[in-house]
């Protein structure tokens, strides 16, 4: 079947015509290319299912640009090259460049604490830089988790506002700053605000005028209000089959019948909110190579990685992760917000970019990005092999048998418990099932017990709760975290929060 819609580009199409007038039945490098690729998106490519679009540049030529499956499934909107996505993540890159750009120009240092720019952000026991924030070794906890322990929604309408007023209550970091490597979303936003507030521009002002217009990525902006609207623009899907986010799809049916909306309602940018084309990322990966927006130091500097205190390197450069792939250094970024998934990768040494941009959480852009690569670099490189035990999918977590359940009654720990550095309270009440924690909008989160003053919950954004005890055995306190966020403190009221 031939995808839904969209179209290869015309100078590829030449190419196969011109070819065509040699031996029958031999395939031509670009319908070998067309093919290989469209079978990477076959399951996409139905009447009824989320979509994607993929771009392909090469030595500066897009080679490939084509979408498939549906942008709007309830109005039976195809994704088309046109189609402009939310892509999450990917958006870090963008950011980093604002900062590093400013940073070349001499507008402000990557060394600079970021009070140096934000004096909002509160003086911590360790000083933060700007560099730090960028290379994700800040410790500064991640918005997203503590919104959710907070009491949000990720489908909630999140403001700017929001997020830096959560930012202004801070008073612990997760870690001595450039100890370790731990992501962090807050960091992003920061820096937006950093670029801000040096340029005297918006960030989406400043990003358009110095990186999108320059290189013609006419489509791409920093969708900083949620009420805006985006012409072509796709909406995002979660199976309702499956439980799992990577689990099969379901049969057939009507229209849209396997899937439900995944809301986003975002008023916020930098560590995300980048709404971009398949092709208008391809471009930007393209200035890897020219380097016409930026130039050689900066291009330099977005792909220089992180260095932590131990003076060891990580992984992760300007909003970047520097990795491999059949040998071949690899420069990218994923991203992951309500259904949209995403993936923009280049590769140095043989010119190439590849995008893949998907609205349905379980998309799977990444592994889609690197066998649309396969198939390119089989043009470039056809004597290459895939590496020997290659494998795209992240290694399953070693096997940990639970420590033994704490001795102590759920009814000790029963209380109320408040956060100031969020503003939020939750009850935890002993019931027959267990110990109880209840939040005015969560509802009811069941602590299992793993050992003495430690629980675990089922939830994304509190793994973790660890209870303090006061020298006489009271309970005071408890710890939350897991994930982006350790030890956030909650105090156990002895009388009720003045309102």
């Amino acid at each position: 079947m031939r995808p839904v819609a969209g179209s290869a580009l015309l100078p590829l199409v030449a190419v196969a015509l011109l070819a065509g007038c040699g031996g029958a039945g031999e395939p031509t490098p670009s319908s070998s290319l067309e093919r290989g690729i469209d079978a990477v998106f076959a399951d996409l490519d139905r009447p009824g299912s989320p979509g994607a679009a993929v771009s392909v540049i090469r030595d500066g030529e897009i080679v490939h640009s084509r979408g498939y499956g549906y942008a709007q499934i309830e109005h039976g909107v195809p994704v088309t090259p046109r189609t402009v996505f939310h892509v999450a993540s990917v958006s870090k890159q963008f950011t980093a460049m604002a900062v590093t750009m400013l940073a070349a120009e001499g507008a402000l240092s990557l060394d600079d604490r970021v009070q140096t720019h934000l004096g909002f952000v509160p003086e911590f026991e360790h000083p933060v830089t700007v560099r730090q924030m960028i290379h994700h070794t800040s410790g500064i906890r991640d918005q997203w988790q503590l919104l959710g322990i907070s009491g949000w929604r990720l489908d909630d309408v999140i403001t700017t506002e929001h997020i830096l007023g959560l930012m202004s209550r801070q008073r612990e970091l997760n870690f001595v700053p450039g100890s370790e490597y731990l992501y962090s979303n807050m960091g992003y936003t920061l820096l937006a605000g950093t670029a801000a507030a040096v340029s005297g521009m918006s960030f989406p002002e400043f990003t358009a005028a110095r990186i999108f217009r320059p290189l013609g990525m006419n489509r791409t902006h920093f969708h900083d209000d949620h009420e805006h609207i985006v012409p072509d623009r796709a909406y995002s899907y979660r199976p309702v089959s499956t439980a799992e986010e990577g689990g099969e799809e379901g049969g057939g049916g009507r229209m849209g019948a396997e899937y439900t909306k995944a809301v986003l309602s975002y008023a916020n940018a930098g560590a995300t909110s980048l709404f971009t084309t398949a092709d208008d990322l391809a471009r930007w990966l393209d200035n890897f190579r020219h380097e016409t927006v930026g130039g050689p130091e900066v291009m330099e500097m977005m792909t220089t990685r992180g260095v932590l205190n131990s003076e060891d390197t990580i992984a992760y450069a300007h909003g970047l992760s520097i990795g491999d792939h059949r040998g071949l250094r690899t420069v990218g970024h994923g991203g992951a917000d309500a259904g949209f998934r995403a993936q923009a990768t280049w590769y140095p040494e043989a010119n190439v970019g590849v995008v893949v941009l998907t609205n349905v959480s379980n998309g799977n852009p990444g592994g889609r990005a690197r066998q649309v690569a396969e198939v390119v670099l089989d043009e470039v490189f056809p004597e290459a092999e895939p590496e020997e035990g290659e494998d795209p999918s992240p290694p399953a977590a070693d096997s940990v048998p639970s420590p033994a359940p704490d001795p102590a009654t759920p009814a000790a720990y029963a209380g109320s418990y408040y956060s100031p550095e969020l503003d939020a309270l939750y009850h935890l009440q002993a019931t027959d099932e267990g110990l109880v924690a209840r939040h005015i909008r969560h509802g009811d989160i069941a602590l299992e017990p793993r050992a003495r003053d430690e629980f675990a919950t089922d939830r994304w954004f509190m793994r973790e709760v660890r209870f303090e005890r006061t020298p006489d055995g009271s309970v005071a306190a408890m710890r939350v975290g897991g994930g982006r966020v350790r030890n956030l403190l909650f105090i156990k009221l002895t009388r009720p929060l003045p309102r």
